[in-house]
C-alpha cells in the first residue's frame, strides 16, 4: 500500500510539473509572438494622460486576451476561411495610419474618458487582428486544456504591458519611434494580406513558389512605406484643418 501511495504521489507531482512547464511554454510563446502587440499598445496609449496610461494598457490587453481565449476554439477553422486575414490586414493598415495622428489635449473629464475608450478599442481590435496566427501556436501548446490556456495568457498580460510601458517611455524620448512603430504595423498588415489562405496560393500559382516568396517580402516593405505615406498625408491634412491638433 505504501508503494502504491508513493507511486501515486510521484505521478501527481510529475503531472503538476508537466502542467506548469506547459503553462510556462504558453507564456514564452505568447510573449515572443506579441512584440508587435506591445508596439500597438504603446502607440495607442502614448497620448493618454499619465494616470490613464496603465488603465488603457491593462483594460485593452485584458479584453483582447479574453476574446482570444473565446476565439481559441474557433481560430483553427477561422484561419481556413479565405480572405479573413486579408480583411484584417486592411483594417490594420487603417489603424496603423491613424496612430500617426496627433491627439488634442483633453480639457474635460468627459474628453479624457472618451480618449481612454478610443485607445482601448484600438488596442483590442489591433491585438485580435495581429494575434490570429499567435493564438494557433498558443492553443496548440495548451492541447485543449482551457485552464492551462487561461493561466498562460493571464501571466502573459503583465509581461506584455511591461514591454509596452518600456516602448512608451522610449516613444516619449524619441518621437521618431512612433513612425517606426507604425511602419512595423504596416509590415504586419501587408504580411497578413499576402499570407491569407486565398492570397498565398494564388501568388504561388501565378508567379511560382520562389518568386512569390520574394514578392511577399516586397509587399511587406511596401506596406510599411504605404502606412508612413498615408499617415503623413493624413496628418498634414489634419494640420491644415485643425492647426491645434497638429501641435
Amino acid at each position: 500500500m505504501a508503494a502504491l501511495a508513493n507511486t501515486a504521489g510521484f505521478d501527481t507531482a510529475v503531472g503538476a510539473a508537466a502542467f506548469w512547464v506547459a503553462a510556462l511554454r504558453i507564456v514564452v510563446i505568447n510573449v515572443l509572438l506579441s512584440g508587435d502587440n506591445a508596439v500597438v499598445i504603446a502607440l495607442a496609449c502614448r497620448n493618454l494622460p499619465h494616470r490613464q496610461r496603465l488603465w488603457g494598457m491593462a483594460i485593452g490587453s485584458g479584453v483582447a486576451v479574453v476574446l482570444l481565449m473565446v476565439f481559441a476554439g474557433l481560430v483553427a477553422r477561422l484561419m481556413e476561411l479565405p480572405y479573413l486575414k486579408a480583411v484584417g490586414g486592411l483594417a490594420l493598415f487603417y489603424i496603423a495610419a491613424k496612430l500617426l495622428l496627433p491627439e488634442q489635449r483633453d480639457e474635460t473629464e468627459v474628453q479624457a474618458e472618451a480618449h481612454l475608450r478610443r485607445a482601448v478599442r484600438i488596442v483590442v481590435v489591433a491585438d485580435i487582428i495581429m494575434s490570429l496566427d499567435n493564438i494557433i501556436a498558443v492553443a496548440t501548446a495548451a492541447q485543449g486544456n482551457w485552464t492551462l490556456l487561461a493561466i498562460g495568457l493571464a501571466v502573459s498580460i503583465p509581461i506584455i504591458i511591461a514591454g509596452a510601458a518600456l516602448i512608451m517611455a522610449l516613444l516619449d524620448r524619441l518621437p521618431i519611434l512612433v513612425w517606426l512603430g507604425a511602419g512595423l504595423l504596416g509590415w504586419v498588415a501587408a504580411e497578413a494580406i499576402v499570407t491569407d489562405k486565398a492570397m498565398a496560393p494564388a501568388l504561388a500559382g501565378a508567379f511560382g513558389e520562389g518568386f512569390a516568396t520574394s514578392l511577399q517580402w516586397a509587399a511587406c516593405a511596401a506596406g510599411a512605406v504605404l502606412v508612413l505615406v498615408a499617415g503623413g498625408l493624413w496628418r498634414r491634412a489634419l494640420a491644415k484643418r485643425h492647426p491645434r491638433a497638429a501641435g
